[in-house]
């Protein structure tokens, strides 16, 4: 694989050299994939042919970044394009999670649902002439057709199946030729994907490979039999993942000759017990990089490179943008994410930027990482604290104490060696940048000690 280099066309010399005509967009979404979970990224226990072939046609971004290092407030902003500080959805449920008497302070309130005052890719899109779909997993309101969408696939508020096999129990969904819920959503988008006779917008947002761990029974033994490696050793998780890649295989040939713009990402890391990203540190739930970076794919054949990676760091707010100029929309909204695009035009200085996550609430410890824990404590996943990383640096700050971590990741990708202490004038000045940024985003701090605490 190669690094992007100035000897690539630019976009712009392509839009001026014929006449412009809209592309298809498929954004592909995946919940819960880790980092480490596809074989293009290093994984030798799991097996995604077709993601690594996809991988091959495009870009891959290696420090590409979710939003949020959980779902909801990772979808919020993908669809938005704006931090979370600003739509307000930081958590799914209640904020005050965990233990009352083990949290110091009293959490920030979440939003539940996305305001309808935000537009969101599809509003946009639609209203310059494409034909829109959601399938699978929403997660931020009862109806993503209340966001510009015109079709809904097994859409809702609901954040995961109570199965992947039928009865679906929450998910509702018309009955096709699939029965295992990521083959049947498959199914009704590539009938979108025929049936479209104008440009599409097509969000594949499949469950998988959200709990619950439904396996594919005759991918069983292949994985039970199959050496673990680098800490992935779950057999009924590697059949998720194998199907999952086979059906994004389906989508690939349906199509392909298309036109068809494509960005491969996941919400958040990998859920830490069921499966781990090592050398990262941590999972879903925490910002140490297990939790927040993930895989990252752009494609578009004809107009982007090929077989090419970029170290560059980038964001899922930066799909709204970068969607906004592959469609030759005119961007009129005050978006915090960059395009991508300008990567390929060898504008770097666009993305010489700091990325932010800011996060003042707690998450609870599932029961499978207690044992083989990688986060801060015993008790949490994350406690209310924000991040920031500039350049190969990144700085937690966290709420309860003030205190903070330094870590270079040029050096120390596993944040395993804090060494706030050792460069206490690169902590201050990006703790300095962190609260600007608090304040040019309205962040809200939490700061109402818990009187229930004990310590």
């Amino acid at each position: 694989m190669k690094f992007i280099t100035p000897i690539f066309c630019l976009f712009v010399n392509y839009l001026v050299a014929q006449e412009f005509s809209p592309p298809n967009i498929l954004l592909i979404n995946v919940d819960d994939l880790g980092w480490r979970d596809v074989g293009f990224m290093g994984s030798k226990y799991y097996e995604t042919p077709h993601l690594d072939s996809l991988s091959s046609r495009g870009v891959v971004f290696t420090n590409g970044y979710a939003a949020a290092a959980n779902c909801a407030p990772s979808r919020a902003s993908l669809m938005t394009g704006l931090w979370p500080t600003r739509h307000g959805i930081y958590t799914v449920g209640s904020s005050e999670r965990g233990n009352k008497k083990d949290r110091r302070l009293v959490p920030v309130r979440t939003k539940k649902t996305l305001s309808i005052d935000f537009k969101v890719i599809p509003q946009v899109l639609k209203e310059y002439g494409y034909t829109t779909c959601h399938a699978g997993k929403w997660h931020l309101s009862d109806d993503p057709k209340t966001f510009g969408f015109d079709v809904n696939i097994a859409g809702s508020r609901v954040g995961h199946p109570k199965s992947y096999y039928p009865p679906y129990k929450n998910i509702t969904i018309e009955k096709g030729e699939s029965d295992y819920l990521t083959d049947l959503i498959t199914e009704k988008s590539i009938d979108f994907i025929i049936e479209s006779h104008k440009p599409f917008f097509l969000y594949y947002s499949t469950y998988a490979v959200h709990l619950p761990v439904n396996p594919i029974d005759s991918l069983l033994s292949k994985y039970t039999n199959k050496r673990p490696d680098n800490g992935q050793k779950n057999p009924r998780y590697a059949t998720m993942i194998e199907n999952l890649d086979r059906n994004i295989g389906l989508l690939m040939k349906a199509v392909r000759g298309k036109n068809c713009f494509i960005i491969f990402t996941s919400d958040n890391g990998g859920l830490f017990g069921i499966t781990q990203q090592k050398p990262l540190r941590a999972g879903k739930g925490s910002y140490y990089e297990g939790g927040i970076r993930e895989p990252y794919v752009v494609v578009w054949e004809n107009k982007i490179p090929k077989n090419s990676i970029c170290e560059i760091p980038v964001s899922s707010l930066d799909i709204f943008p970068t969607i906004l100029s592959v469609a030759n929309i005119p961007n009129k909204l005050k978006l915090d994410g960059h395009n991508l695009l300008q990567i390929l035009e060898n504008d770097y200085k666009t993305y010489q930027r700091s990325l932010y996550w800011h996060f003042p609430v707690y998450i609870q410890l599932n029961q499978a990482s207690i044992s083989r824990n990688e986060f801060r404590d015993t008790l949490f996943r994350t406690r209310p604290g924000s991040v920031i990383r500039s350049a190969d640096w990144k700085l937690h700050y966290y709420f309860e104490d003030k205190s903070v971590e330094l870590f270079n990741l040029s050096n120390d990708i596993g944040e395993s060696h804090n060494v706030a202490e050792e460069f206490p004038d690169i902590a201050f000045e990006l703790e300095k940048k962190l609260k600007i940024w608090w304040e040019k985003t309205n962040a809200p701090l939490p700061d109402e000690i818990n009187l229930d605490f004990i310590k």
